[in-house]
Parts: structure tokens; C-alpha cells; sequence
């Protein structure tokens, strides 16, 4: 570690919801600063989820999220010339925020025709365990179970 740790920015929760999450999902969503179009989209989102899911559209985020959020991962590690993909757990807050980056990855390659019809596709997919963003934390599960020979180089 050769600088300072950066300082863990606060920040508030959303106004209908009142959950930070949300208001991170709705940060990574938005695109040249433009908050009140993101947060339109992510609102209707979660109603349009709500119509399609049964549920209610926050359960259904939350859910989406939870099945997501990758346990392991591999990363690379040099040990005498030859690269290994070592296996390691993964922190909450990384957790946290890889879902909420794939999610919005899978919602933005969906084919639907509004971004508001692309999340809350992705959102109930990902609630019933489909979907890109669920296929792409099973694919990194996979990967790092196939490198558990490698689990030794853990540092």
C-alpha cells in the first residue's frame, strides 16, 4: 500500500425508496450527468418489473441483485514466470457494485426498444435466475471452480 486509502464517499438514499442502493444503481445508470433522466428510468423500471414480475418492483430489484452479486473470482497472479488465475473471495462492496455494473451492462445489450423496457426485463430475469447479468456471475463461479488447484497462491 503506498498512498492514503481513499475516503469512502456518503451518500443519501433516494427519495421514494429511501435505500442507498438505489441511489448507486441510479449513479452507475446515468449517463453525462444527467441524474433526473436516470432516476425516471429506474423508477418506471421498477413499476414496469412490478406489472411483469408479480411481485413488488423494489423485492424484485433487491432480489435481482442478491442473485447476482458473485461469491468468488479469479485474478491473476505472477508466481515465477507463469500467470495463474487464482481464486479469491469477493468483498461485499465489490459485490455490490458488480452487480449493479452487470446488471446495467445486460439491460443495455437487451433488445427491447426503451431502456426503461431493457432493465425491468433484466431486473425480473435476473430475479428468477436468468438473464445475461445471472449467466455472467455462473461463468465466474465456473471459472474460478475450475482454478480451485490454484487456491494456494492466495495472498
Amino acid at each position: 500500500m503506498r498512498r492514503r486509502k481513499s475516503p469512502i464517499r456518503e451518500i443519501l438514499p433516494d427519495p421514494i425508496y429511501n435505500s442507498k442502493v438505489i441511489t448507486k444503481f441510479i449513479n452507475v445508470l446515468m449517463f453525462d450527468g444527467k441524474k433526473s433522466v436516470a432516476q425516471k428510468v429506474m423508477y418506471r423500471s421498477l413499476e414496469v418489473a412490478e406489472k411483469r414480475g408479480g411481485a413488488k418492483g423494489i423485492e424484485l430489484f433487491e432480489k435481482a441483485l442478491e442473485n447476482v452479486k458473485p461469491l468468488v473470482e479469479t485474478r491473476s497472479r505472477r508466481v515465477g514466470g507463469a500467470t495463474y488465475q487464482v481464486p479469491v473471495e469477493v468483498r461485499p462492496v465489490r459485490q455490490q457494485s458488480l452487480s449493479i455494473r452487470w446488471l446495467i451492462e445486460a439491460a443495455r445489450k437487451r433488445n427491447e426498444r426503451t431502456m426503461i423496457d431493457r432493465l425491468a426485463g433484466e431486473i425480473v430475469d435476473a430475479a428468477n435466475d436468468r438473464g445475461s447479468a445471472y449467466k455472467k456471475k455462473e461463468d465466474i463461479h465456473k471459472m474460478a471452480e475450475a482454478n480451485k488447484a490454484f487456491a494456494h497462491y492466495r495472498w
